[in-house]
């Protein structure tokens, strides 16, 4: 299995006057490419600063991240943004729909950044639309669809690009948990037919069954269950 993302001996750290507060203290980790790997973790643990510096929207203080090889600390912010856009999909606890867009033309939203939306993006999006169960829905609006609906309509835009790695923080964290569940079932369910790596963060045990690997973050501090 070849590697999509390597993580070497990470720190991140945040400085307010003469106190310093440690988030993450040296963490390795390697996402092989179709590996799905979940990191559990109380709040406070670090793991959503990790995922953030792992999907490079954030920079360590120290330490080496690798995709596909490439130093990402030699990739300038344009290099970083398209390996965002091309390589990595996002997934977070809230959904972050755009208000006045449908839910078709917020899962069309990557192939927008990208440059003209194509008839052929369309009908993707179309289909992601229908793998999430909301076909007849892409007309509506998110205020307009349950929160459920609304997080389907944000992992079928996470997918829009054909990403090789979703990157998932709390996916079902806003949810009541029936919807938790569903939602978990889909996610996992695309992520197998898609072939995708996944690295996901959760303080929810049974959404972290299944992945390949389950490791734990305590205080900043990455271990293997």
């Amino acid at each position: 299995m070849s590697n999509l993302l390597k993580i070497e001996n990470l720190h991140k750290s945040f400085t307010s006057g003469a106190e310093t507060l440690n988030v993450l203290e040296g963490v390795n980790l390697t996402v092989g490419k179709g590996e799905q790997i979940a990191i559990i973790g109380q709040s406070g643990s670090g793991k959503s600063t990790f995922l953030q510096i792992a999907g490079l929207l954030d920079s360590p203080t120290s330490g080496d991240i690798y995709v596909e090889g490439l130093d990402a600390s030699k990739m300038s912010d344009r290099e970083k943004s398209n390996v965002r856009l091309e390589k990595f999909g996002f997934v977070y606890q809230s959904h972050h729909l755009l208000g006045d867009f449908t839910a078709l033309e917020n899962v069309l939203i990557p192939a927008k950044i990208k440059g003209r939306v194509s008839p052929e993006d369309k009908e993707y999006a179309l289909s992601l639309l229908e793998k999430v169960g909301l076909l007849d829905r892409q007309g509506h609006f998110p205020s307009q669809m349950s929160g459920g609906e609304q997080q389907r309509v944000a992992i079928a835009r996470a997918l829009m690009n054909k990403p090789m790695l979703l990157l998932a923080d709390e996916p079902t964290g806003n949810l009541d948990p029936q919807t938790a569940m569903d939602v978990s079932k889909l996610l996992k369910g695309l992520v197998d037919a898609e072939g995708l790596s996944i690295l996901m963060v959760t303080h929810n045990h049974e959404m972290a069954k299944g992945m390949d690997k389950v490791f734990t973050m305590e205080k900043g501090v990455l271990s293997h269950e």
